[in-house]
């Protein structure tokens, strides 16, 4: 028989309670890729902040055509791995191309692999970390295009929903979201992986 929420632990029904977690993001990003992942992470009592390359808002997209605009709580130079339990890098084409230019936001993402912490990066998100030089030795997926760009920078790439690596979580598409939600949970719930490393 299922468990009614009235049965579940505070542990069990807020894993990530008292966890804190950046999502990195700038113009250009995949609305869903931002907003669906951060609905459940906050669910299951992550404080959740977005970490941007400037103050003020963003511009989200669905596709080609724009979205909504949403806050900046952090500006990426201000910010440190240190700060935070887990990182997750939504996708969308601009987005992680201008990220991937600017030296604070790499030097950010690279700190949560040396720090061991959990990672989860979807579409177009992993070439972010293909810049951060973190990918030799590892198993990812990510939307077919930067394929190529995963593998030169010496990851496995598979054609896979949701692929889980030592705490890195990466996905396709927003058509994988349910199961990069479920693990990016379950990776962030479980905290340092000595297996992720810069």
């Amino acid at each position: 028989m299922p468990q009614s929420n009235t049965d579940l632990t505070p542990s069990q029904s807020k894993p990530l309670a008292g966890r804190k977690v950046a999502v990195l993001v700038t113009d250009g990003f995949e609305q869903i890729e931002l907003t669906s992942p951060m609905q459940v992470l906050k669910a299951a009592g992550a404080e959740v902040s977005i970490v941007s390359l400037a103050a003020g808002e963003i511009q989200g997209f669905h596709h080609f055509e724009k979205a909504d605009r949403f806050i900046v709580d952090l500006d990426v130079a201000d910010a440190s791995a240190s700060t935070f339990d887990a990182l997750l890098l939504p996708g969308g084409l601009g987005n992680p191309d201008a990220l991937r230019a600017n030296a604070a936001a790499v030097s950010f993402v690279r700190g949560f692999f040396e720090q061991h912490k959990p990672v989860a990066a979807i579409c177009h998100g992993p070439w972010l970390l293909a810049e951060a030089d973190v990918l030799k030795g590892r198993r990812v997926t990510s939307y077919a295009s930067i394929k190529t760009d995963l593998m030169n920078a010496g990851a496995e790439w598979t054609d896979e929903a949701c692929v889980v690596d030592q705490g890195l979580v990466t996905s396709r598409s927003p058509a994988d979201l349910e199961a990069f939600n479920a693990k990016l949970i379950e990776e962030f719930a479980e905290g340092v992986h000595y297996g992720q490393h810069a």
